[in-house]
């Protein structure tokens, strides 16, 4: 193996150093101290179903086409996977070159492309994923034992944390099977519960210590058995505390009249909303009922006609604060709305404009008043402290570009300080208290060494889309044109050269069951799908 990347989600310095300091992981330890670190600056937004496909296509959003968890299609969703990556992955550019590689657990790489080597797909991929080559998985699990994606449903306490290291164990046992038989150029192993430990247990010292010494060791016999050349480990994004108030933007723009609701049918249902209020009112006969009516896609109407034939209408009334039914049963219209964001982690606000979207109400003609106009009152959002609510408010063209920008937020909305929640639920209230939990920042880290790593060489501006055309030049070999990074410069880079433009061979899948999907992922408790 020439080259080997580790992929850590959710890692940065004030993750790592502490742990470096108490000398819990001698491997990754060992990687930082002999070779060159730095700080490497993740994209908008920096969410893993979006910022790991521009990690390895080595472009932007607007080049490669996946935005968020979610895919929209006017004002239908699914889930998002490897089919709505439209640009080509460095494993299928080294293909090109006869190079091969072994990939495993990467986000957002299933249903995977044919290349030279093998693939496990990893986050959001359906359980059990589909792996490269066909029948891979069966061959693995008759090796290794079971191979799961995510951990079984309704596992908690010390089981949780157990699982959190198994899932840790079968990455590195499944990579080093798969080089073993492969003999791979290239290798890039990927571990995602670095980030699910802080998102669920963040103040879980032990919970934390499992994953990260799990990862190291790990590590350090990926390393012993694989002896690779050289050794790149780079995160997708940083993780930190949120201590700032909740500011729900869709509130806001519901406010400044540019978002209407809706109770009966259509609209994004809101998850979030509909499982607090079950957590809420788990004493309330009446609460319940709204919940689960909203959990059905029951409408208030419809639901009021049932509770009147059962004579429970007058008790619900009495006893259900409105704030309930609205958080139960209220949902965003987009047809009838002029603006709104249709997810919280697509990170900015999406204009319904005429000719573009199926019931656009703002006429292209009026569509760069009207961003203009709500730019503005973005950039007027105050916190209660008077503090603003944004670091920066621009046009999505500030931050996209490529044949499918025209596919994101028209709007991008950056929170100050990465410190606040953004979030699309419809709560009738504009700000919610602070979430007691740990969420994205923008900054990671990158560390590089072995041969071929100039370690006098800074890593100064390094950014996510500077990965691929590292890693295709540290094989000496031209990275696509199209990349929006470049060499980083402790590799000596390799010029760039125009690759066939990329050929969806895949056709989209439907998802028979995203919303099972999405509670595997654990985002049906967290966001506002």
């Amino acid at each position: 193996m020439e080259t080997l990347l580790i992929g850590l989600d959710g890692v940065c310095r004030d993750v790592l150093e502490p742990m470096f300091d108490a000398d819990r992981l001698p491997a990754l330890a060992s990687l930082f101290e002999d070779g060159v670190v730095g700080d490497l600056e993740s994209q908008v937004p920096p969410w893993t179903p979006s910022a790991w496909p521009s990690l390895y296509t080595g472009v932007n959003p607007g080049k490669h086409g996946a935005f968020d968890f979610l895919a929209f299609d006017g004002y239908d969703w699914g889930l998002v996977n490897r089919t709505h990556v439209r640009e080509h992955a460095i494993w299928e550019l080294l293909d090109r070159h006869d190079t091969s590689s072994v990939v495993v657990n990467v986000p957002v790489t299933g249903p995977p492309r044919e290349f030279d080597g093998a693939l496990v797909p990893g986050y959001v991929s359906p359980e059990p994923p589909t792996c490269h080559p066909e029948g891979l998985l069966d061959e693995l699990e008759a090796e290794l034992g079971e191979y799961r994606v995510y951990a079984p449903s309704g596992v908690e306490g010390d089981e949780a944390i157990e699982w959190y290291r198994r899932l840790v164990e079968m990455r590195g046992e499944a990579f080093r099977l798969l080089a073993e038989r492969e003999d791979p150029t290239f290798g890039f192993l990927q571990f995602q519960q670095t980030d699910t430990v802080f998102h669920e247990r963040p103040a879980d010292e032990t919970a934390v210590h499992t994953v990260f010494e799990a990862v190291d060791e790990q590590v350090a016999e990926t390393l012993e058995a694989c002896d690779p050349d050289r050794v790149i480990v780079a995160s997708d994004h940083g993780i930190g505390p949120y201590s700032e108030d909740e500011f729900r933007v869709n509130e806001y723009l519901a406010e400044m009249d540019y978002l209407r609701t809706t109770t009966g049918e259509g609209g994004m249902p809101s998850w979030s909303s509909i499982v607090r209020e079950k957590e809420e009112s788990a004493s309330s006969v009446g609460g319940r009922l709204v919940a689960l009516a909203a959990t059905l896609g029951i409408s208030s109407q419809r639901m009021g006609d049932l509770l009147d034939r059962l004579g429970l209408k007058d008790f619900v009334l009495r006893h259900v604060s409105t704030g309930t039914v609205r958080a139960g049963s209220e949902r965003v219209d987009f047809a009838d709305s002029a603006a709104y964001m249709r997810s919280r982690t697509e990170l900015g606000v999406r204009i319904n404009k005429a000719g573009r979207d199926p019931s656009g109400v703002v006429a292209p003609a009026e569509y760069s008043a009207v961003r203009d106009d709500l730019i503005t009152a973005l950039n007027e959002a105050r916190a209660p402290d008077g503090e603003p609510i944004f670091d920066d408010v621009a046009p999505a063209e500030e931050f996209f570009d490529g044949p499918y920008a025209d596919e994101a937020v028209d709007i991008v909305t950056i929170p100050a300080g990465f410190d606040r929640l953004l979030s699309a639920a419809i709560r009738g209230e504009v700000f919610g208290d602070p979430p007691d939990e740990w969420n994205h920042k923008r900054t990671g880290i990158v560390a590089m060494t072995g041969d071929g790593v100039d370690e006098t060489a800074g890593l100064d501006g390094a950014h996510l889309f500077d990965v691929a055309p590292t890693v295709l030049s540290s094989l000496g070999l031209p990275p696509c044109d199209r990349m929006d990074g470049g060499t980083l410069a402790p590799i000596d880079g390799v010029e760039p050269e125009p690759y066939a433009p990329f050929d969806p061979r895949l056709e989209r899948t439907e998802d028979d069951d995203v919303t099972e999907r999405l509670s595997q992922l654990g985002y049906i408790d967290d966001n506002e799908y």
